[in-house]
């Protein structure tokens, strides 16, 4: 038999630890305790160390409806609570049979504490996995094929929810109730075969520790929390590159994202997907990485697709073809919207407000304005001649999805004049003192000065 590493110090003293490394001294608990041995040793542990923590205590058990006995173990658990002094809150889940049992089962679970916490006016939850659990838990994610933020496994604490005895043991914890002379329940479901996590238990983690000749637990929770501190500092590293790398219209700057080391590109291509509420798994990302790399687009499920040309990666969802729409400006004070484009435009004297674009217009313009989007065949005329549209577009990096949709302002004769935040010519001749404003999808526009 694999030999059981002894513990340095006893149960309560890890109790102890973790709280105060918490910050819950002279704060309050609600221990979910479900009557088998991890959370009754968690409710007689916190109970031990409480008065010196000056940490008021309370208990909540759930009876989930699952299985005949559930009852019993309530009443069990709030006879051991009253037996401790400590007050205790029973509640009844409706978790019907069925798929996904597992899951359902956890999420009721939690909100209910959460539920019961806040009635009762307490700081945190506190749950009594163990180190057993975590090791469980990292092989089961490890055979589905995690990354290094799945490999944390449970984490000790989390927003309102603490885990105190994530460093001991399942063993550990029942050599304490056998120690203390307190009895405790086992769920039957814990040793169906039917769930992963039982067969994980009771056959991976045998097998393994017979392999290694000693228990693996403890080993193996560690790695999980050390995998999680890894986790922590290479989301805030990645976190910083997003910051760096996000550009004015939500993409992000291709060259930088290649830069990056491979853990910290795929946490920010990561994030970019999951802005977008997009599924991400290995083979998504895989394209994606890909895709980043050759300077590429590739589908990405939902009717979105990624695009890493022009210089940025983006997502993007292709939209039906917006039908060709014309505003057209006869003189001051005109003013309306191009339809499709989310661009205001009017026609007023002096500079343009804070937040809009404004050309100032030569006398002898030719009248009326219109407000297009680009056609074939449109020109700029520029200092060193003419130009296609088309290839400034490309030159200044317009995402090829936006480049439809862009204002194009031409004048009476068909003379592209302008395109509001992208180019204007370096001289329009002598002021007329009006000008055009020029309002982006998004803001605000003031009305014009009355004639």
């Amino acid at each position: 038999m694999p030999r059981i590493d002894l513990p340095p110090q006893p149960l309560t003293k890890t109790l102890e630890a973790a709280y105060k490394r918490l910050g819950l001294e002279g704060r309050s608990v609600l221990l979910a305790v479900s009557g088998g041995a991890d959370s009754t040793a968690l409710l007689v542990g916190t109970v031990r160390v409480a008065p010196r923590l000056g940490l008021r205590v309370e208990a909540a058990t759930l009876d989930h409806g699952l299985r005949p006995g559930a009852e019993a173990e309530v009443r069990a658990v709030e006879g051991l609570a009253a037996r401790l002094g400590v007050p205790c809150h029973a509640r009844v889940l409706e978790v019907g049979a069925g798929t996904g049992l597992e899951a359902r089962a956890r999420e009721a679970r939690y909100a209910m504490l959460e539920t019961v916490r806040r009635e009762r006016g307490l700081d945190v939850v506190a749950t009594a996995h163990t180190a057993s659990d975590q090791a469980e838990t990292l092989l089961m994610r490890l055979a589905r094929g995690t990354a290094l933020r799945g490999a944390g496994g449970i984490h000790a604490s989390r927003p309102g929810l603490v885990r105190p005895l994530l460093d001991r043991t399942r063993d550990e914890v029942v050599a304490f109730l056998e120690a203390e002379g307190v009895g405790f329940w086992t769920d039957p479901m814990n040793s169906d075969p039917l769930f992963f996590r039982t067969r994980i238990r009771e056959d991976v983690l045998p097998a393994l520790s017979r392999a290694a000749g000693y228990r693996v637990e403890a080993r193996l929770a560690a790695f999980a929390r050390h995998a999680a501190e890894d986790d922590a500092l290479l989301t805030r590293l990645a976190e910083e590159a997003w910051r760096r790398l996000l550009l004015h219209d939500e993409s992000l700057d291709a060259v930088g994202v290649r830069a990056l080391e491979p853990p910290l590109r795929r946490r920010v291509l990561v994030r970019l997907l999951e802005r977008d509420g997009l599924p991400v798994d290995d083979a998504t990302l895989l394209r994606v990485l890909s895709a980043v790399e050759r300077g590429r687009n590739t589908p990405l499920g939902q009717g979105y697709e990624l695009r890493a040309v022009g210089g940025r990666v983006r997502t993007f969802r292709p939209r039906p073809p917006v039908a060709p729409a014309e505003l057209h400006l006869e003189g001051e004070g005109a003013r309306g919207a191009l339809d499709g484009t989310g661009w205001r435009f009017s026609v007023a004297r002096g500079p343009p407000p804070t937040g809009m674009h404004g050309l100032v217009l030569a006398e002898g313009t030719l009248w009326p304005l219109t407000v297009r989007t680009r056609q074939p065949g449109d020109r700029l005329r520029m200092a060193a001649g003419q130009r296609k549209l088309q290839d400034l577009l490309v030159d200044l990096r317009v995402p090829e999805e936006t480049r439809g949709t862009w204002p194009v302002v031409v004048d009476a004769g068909g003379q592209v004049l302008w395109l509001p935040g992208l180019w204007a010519p370096a001289s329009t001749g002598v002021p007329s003192g009006h000008s055009l404003w020029a309002a982006p999808p998004g803001a605000s526009i003031q009305r014009p000065p009355s004639l």
